[in-house]
């Protein structure tokens, strides 16, 4: 049994022959890779798995339903050796070392003449780790790189030239856990972000300190000039060669003005990338125990913008369609109008008595949850001091969620904070679903 390491090298198998012997778990496994890196396989097997058998019949693959034949792996590149006949994974392991193909052994990795590594990708980087006869660590290692590269906690800034550009990267919510893999990998590259006040703010204090941090809030000109003073910026830092991101919370898009920004940047000719972002509209209820959904109670949820009255002629919303909708209805930006929002509902025919939830700074330790009912939740709102950015929930839904049984990561959870008027839990376990 030799000690010596392995010679880890990167194989190019674009249209080259590949051969796998056996189509159970083990080639389901490595077949996908083997696709992704353009190699003409050709896979014998007189059985396959189902998952193998559609890569065939996709025609990614080229499937002889048969056995292992002498011969088979002459003019092969690379092979893989998992079948369930030993006899015939000997054969044909003597046949590549006669032929001088590089072969993997699945039930022998000692008779094998190349192994296969832990492997995963990040971002163009490809990591492929061997540590010898211990596949466990060996993913483990690969895990652990990954994650890093992926999460931005691996500092390893690419060094060659790259193009300035702007990333509109959405946040999410407000816990820093739940921006997008993408979105902190990229805010771990940039040379400038220029960020909302509703991003997750507490990963501009992980950013090294070359990183130039722009609050979008305290560009110059006023509010009325806000807007076009944050596109200027944008255009200003990517046409002198720096990636920029744009943080903003929730999603770019959701009631946010990332596509005034990503024209503005495209009249500009600056390259954007959009990286969506989980909306507040439903992780904020989903983490304070409110599903937006449930079987038998609501098949519909419907966000809509609040920052504009229901009496106000520059609504867009319909807000007597929403009043007679079963569903549920999320209104964000609301907190402020909440008295007019419910009156309108009211007055086109919602139930009085129909659960109302406002969540206040959702997913962060200053969560705050009121409940009420459509009739009283604008006095009880206003009561309790419940100020922006919140998520008002208005639906049978919300009962589903008043036993307060779910519990999120951040913070001390939603009851615990003083002054506020959130149910307090009355049991630990799920509420029972209604029948279909």
């Amino acid at each position: 049994m030799s000690e010596l390491p392995a010679y880890p090298v990167g194989l190019r198998l674009e249209g080259r022959r590949v051969v796998v012997l056996g189509g159970g778990t083990v080639a389901g496994r490595r077949l996908p890779a083997l696709i992704a890196a353009g190699a003409a396989v050709e896979l014998i097997s007189p059985r396959v798995t189902p998952t193998v058998e559609a890569m065939a019949d996709g025609g990614e693959i080229r499937w002889e339903r048969r056995g292992y034949r002498s011969g088979d792996l002459q003019g092969a590149w690379y092979a893989l050796i998992a079948t369930s006949d030993h006899e015939a994974n000997v054969a044909a392991s003597a046949e590549a070392e006669a032929a001088r193909v590089w072969a993997v052994r699945s039930d022998d990795a000692e008779a094998a003449t190349a192994w296969t590594p832990a492997t995963g990708r990040s971002d163009g980087v490809t990591v492929a780790v061997l540590t010898g006869r211990d596949p466990r660590r060996s993913a483990a290692v690969r895990d652990a790189v990954v994650e890093g590269l992926q999460d931005g906690s691996l500092a390893a800034p690419s060094h060659r030239s790259r193009t300035a550009g702007v990333a509109l990267v959405g946040g999410g919510p407000g816990d820093p856990d739940l921006i997008t893999v993408r979105g902190r990998r990229l805010l771990a590259a940039a040379d400038v972000v220029i960020a909302d006040r509703l991003g997750p703010r507490d990963l501009l204090d992980e950013l090294p300190p070359h990183v130039q941090v722009i609050d979008a809030a305290k560009i110059p000109y006023g509010r009325a000039m806000a807007q076009q003073a944050i596109n200027d910026a944008l255009v200003e830092h990517a046409r002198a060669g720096r990636a920029v991101v744009r943080l903003k919370g929730g999603d770019p898009y959701v009631f946010g003005r990332g596509m005034e920004e990503a024209q503005a940047l495209a009249a500009a000719g600056v390259p954007v990338t959009v990286v969506p972002g989980i909306s507040s509209a439903i992780s904020v209820p989903a983490l304070a125990g409110v599903p937006v959904t449930h079987r038998g109670v609501a098949h519909e949820f419907t966000v809509v913008s609040g920052h504009v009255a229901p009496e106000d002629e520059r609504s867009l919303v319909d807000w007597s369609a929403l009043a007679r909708l079963r569903g549920t209805l999320v209104v964000l930006m609301g907190v402020e109008r909440l008295a007019a929002i419910a009156a309108a509902l009211l007055a086109h025919g919602r139930a009085p008595q129909t659960p109302v939830a406002v969540i206040q700074e959702g997913t962060t330790a200053n969560e705050r949850r009121v409940v009420a009912t459509l009739a009283d939740v604008a006095d009880r709102v206003r009561e309790e001091g419940v100020r922006p950015p919140a998520v008002i929930v208005i639906g049978p839904v919300v009962d589903v969620g008043r036993s307060g049984w779910l519990r999120h990561g951040s913070g001390t959870g939603p009851d615990e904070q003083s002054g506020t008027t959130a149910d307090a839990p009355r049991t630990q376990e799920p509420p029972a679903s209604p029948a279909p």
